[in-house]
């Protein structure tokens, strides 16, 4: 693929991109709006977490309202329009990194960038419609995992830090770099956390920041239940919720399966695989245990399963022609399923069958597959 080829797709995306903006983001991008009202209250010296917010109840770290605060001083179309741009910035970044780290790739490049984005496109659109932030966690880990693969652990640790000041669910890599035995990356990565917990005293004071801890657990805690069962929810707690209701049946079995997904992603990536960057897929099962095992793991959050997806079709062509047809089966289903086509009715009872969910348990089965026969 030239240079220019490149830079003509990225230009037309940009083009793309500028008029969707105009015709639909412009006045929407509701996640993003939440952003936005935190950073105002930053700035104000305001309480974050609020229950009168309702469904738009800021759930993250307090840091990330401090990064998003000097947006909130600007006009509200245009704080929409810099993060707008910058999630198609990071979505070319992301699709790229994942590409680029990819170790000992199979497949032609541009044949396999269009397959990922066929089978990951709708996640992206929802992604930045949404004006959301998976795309800035993504992007920040794979970062990280390139830092790490060349020896420069601090900034890896810092990176991954900052990850985790985005989502908190970016905490999984924790305990995959003290097993690892990778020590300085996880002592900057605890340093990085430490710094982002103690920032807010420099606005709130101590108690203020005690405050803050406290409502976002709060928050959280309190967000779950009401939630869970919802039709674009793909935990695996949602899962459970869904075919059997919230309660002690659904959590129980919920708890089992996420302990038996951890467990068997535990036991594979204690094995080290061949190739040049066996961390690659290490990073790439992290990722796809995150909107499994957040209680609140919306649909489009399977957007950071990319690197994953990537690496399954690039190694596709080795599989057996039943695990091919699998794949693909779920890839279809998983990316393929859109309420426009469907609408509303259907899309809702096609979800709440929570077929996606058990697709996405396939898929990363079948990652960890990959790493059993070494082939990544």
């Amino acid at each position: 693929m030239s240079k220019w080829t490149v830079r003509l797709g990225i230009a037309a995306l940009l083009i793309v991109a500028a008029v969707a903006f105009g015709a639909r983001a412009k006045g929407q991008m509701y996640d993003f709006n939440v952003y936005l009202t935190a950073g105002a209250r930053v700035v104000a010296g305001e309480t974050l977490y609020r229950a009168e917010d309702g469904h738009w109840q800021y759930k993250y770290l307090p840091a990330f309202a401090f990064v998003i605060a000097p947006l909130s001083l600007l006009p509200p179309v245009v704080a929409r329009a810099i993060w707008f741009a910058l999630s198609i910035g990071l979505l070319i970044l992301f699709i790229n990194r994942a590409l680029v780290l990819l170790p000992d790739r199979r497949m032609i490049a541009r044949v396999l960038v269009g397959l990922t984005v066929l089978a990951m496109g709708k996640f992206y659109v929802r992604e930045v419609g949404l004006g959301q932030a998976n795309l800035l966690l993504a992007v920040l880990v794979l970062v990280a995992l390139d830092a790490g693969r060349r020896g420069r652990d601090t900034l890896a640790g810092v990176l991954l830090a900052a990850a985790t000041i985005v989502k908190p669910y970016a905490i999984i890599f924790l305990p995959y770099l003290v097993a690892r035995r990778r020590t300085r990356t996880a002592a900057w990565f605890v340093g990085g956390m430490a710094v982002a917990l103690l920032l807010p005293i420099v606005r709130y004071g101590v108690g203020g920041n005690f405050d803050l801890l406290r409502g976002l657990w709060q928050v959280v805690t309190t967000s779950t239940a009401p939630n869970i069962a919802g039709q674009d929810n793909v935990s695996i707690a949602g899962m459970f919720a869904a075919w059997f209701g919230v309660g002690q049946v659904a959590s129980r079995l919920a708890i089992v399966t996420a302990v038996a997904a951890l467990a068997a992603c535990a036991w594979v990536l204690r094995r080290r695989g061949p190739g040049t960057c066996p961390e690659y897929l290490d990073a790439a099962v992290l990722l796809f245990l995150m909107p499994l095992l957040s209680p609140q793991g919306w649909d489009y959050v399977l957007l950071i399963t990319t690197p994953a997806i990537m690496l399954l079709l690039d190694r596709m062509e080795g599989d057996a022609v039943p695990l091919r047809v699998l794949l693909i089966a779920c890839l279809a289903i998983v990316g393929l399923s859109l309420w426009d086509v469907m609408g509303r009715e259907w899309y809702r009872t096609f979800m709440m069958t929570r077929v996606v969910s058990v697709c996405a348990l396939i898929e990363l089965a079948m990652v960890l597959r990959l790493r059993v026969v070494r082939a990544a």
